[in-house]
């Protein structure tokens, strides 16, 4: 009888192992690289709100450089159909570099954009940036943006 507790608690305790999600680095990497130029294509075609928006994760925080802090989808659909209305806007970005946390529920990778904004004189000007995201696994599968900021590059040379 005791024998076969402890079988069972073996047992038991095999199968929990086996069905804690393990994630293939390499697989994933791709799957998020495409997710992420998706995502920057339904952007730059500013289209559909609801599309872009769907990248982000329902508590997400966007940091726009100069600009207040945006939290939640609610603002961040504001953000995005207000930055959508400036006329000529346009932003695009390529993420490169992906890093996970131990167990493949976190990653951040990191990128480079350009946003095209009338500037001071009225003319559209393109700004150049970098960024880090923050991607979560959500519960049903799907990678999302928990965490989006960008800001400036340095001067050429530095």
């Amino acid at each position: 009888m005791k024998n076969s507790r402890l079988v069972l608690l073996v047992a038991v305790g095999l199968l929990a192992g086996c069905s804690r999600s393990t994630f293939d680095v390499a697989a994933d990497r791709v799957s998020l690289l495409k997710r992420d130029a998706e995502w920057a294509d339904a952007a730059s075609n500013g289209k559909d709100v609801e599309k872009i928006i769907s990248y982000w994760t329902d508590d997400a925080l966007v940091v726009p450089p100069g600009q207040p802090v945006v939290e939640g989808k609610a603002a961040i659909r504001a953000f995005v159909a207000d930055s959508l209305k400036i006329p000529g806007f346009k932003i695009h970005w390529v993420s490169k570099e992906v890093s996970f946390s131990p167990d493949g529920q976190l990653a951040y990778m990191r990128g480079t954009n350009e946003t095209t904004v009338p500037g001071p004189d009225g003319k559209l000007m393109t700004i150049p940036g970098r960024s880090v995201t923050v991607w979560r696994r959500e519960p049903d599968g799907q990678w999302r943006c928990a965490v989006d900021i960008w800001n400036a590059p340095p001067p050429p040379g530095k």
